[in-house]
């Protein structure tokens, strides 16, 4: 286990959880949460899940890779990322991460299926992802990271052209599983060029992007 980014950064990332938590708590964001389809409590519970998840990463495959960059910080637009001790000298170990990437995927899945925006979701997803593909860049020792802001503004922003009534619903999907897609997904044949030890999707670079998708669309009015 290790975080995907310094406890300073978790820390912040709390902060703003915390933030969140007073807010809905006071019901200054009802509607928002009423449209997602989850009540406030279990908003609270989802992202500070994701927090405590993103320690853990689940190991599905490694492959070969030289130039392994290990055992330090490394800073992408401001963001401190964890760059762990190599375990395999020459190899890259391929993980899924579950704060990052489980947990917002089947919260995605159940909040489409729950709202039935199926349509207009896979269509702000693909945008989302063309979109975060494009600004995806590969971090050596740390994998592929993102610009933090851009998964979660833009899917805002497409939610609510597509539907007004359900954009929080079609803004989560679209920010959590675009993030995945484009940054992680759509990168898969890039791994051998990252030099990491470990490869997590929803890890490292993009777990911070997938959290704060999951706030804008939770605060989207």
């Amino acid at each position: 286990m290790y975080p995907p980014v310094t406890n300073f950064a978790l820390a912040i990332l709390g902060a703003l959880l915390l933030a969140l938590f007073v807010i809905v708590e006071v019901g200054l964001i009802r509607k928002a949460y009423e449209r997602l389809g989850i009540s406030h409590r279990a908003v609270s519970l989802l992202l500070l899940m994701m927090i405590f998840g993103s320690y853990i990463n689940i190991p599905i495959a490694t492959i070969a890779s030289h130039g392994i960059v290990q055992d330090q910080v490394i800073y992408y637009w401001g963001v401190p990322y964890v760059v762990p001790t190599v375990r395999h000298v020459g190899r890259t170990e391929i993980a899924i991460n579950v704060g990052g990437a489980l947990i917002p995927f089947f919260t995605s899945l159940w909040v489409v299926t729950r709202t039935g925006v199926f349509v207009k979701a896979a269509i702000a997803v693909a945008i989302v992802s063309v979109v975060v593909y494009h600004f995806a860049t590969i971090v050596p020792g740390v994998g592929i990271a993102v610009p933090t802001l851009i998964p979660g503004i833009l899917a805002a922003m497409v939610a609510s052209l597509l539907d007004r009534r359900r954009s929080p619903a079609i803004a989560f999907a679209a920010g959590t599983l675009g993030c995945l897609i484009g940054a992680d997904i759509m990168n898969l044949p890039k791994i051998g060029a990252m030099h990491a030890p470990i490869a997590s999707i929803g890890g490292a670079g993009t777990f911070d992007g997938v959290f704060v998708s999951g706030l804008i669309a939770v605060l989207l009015a």
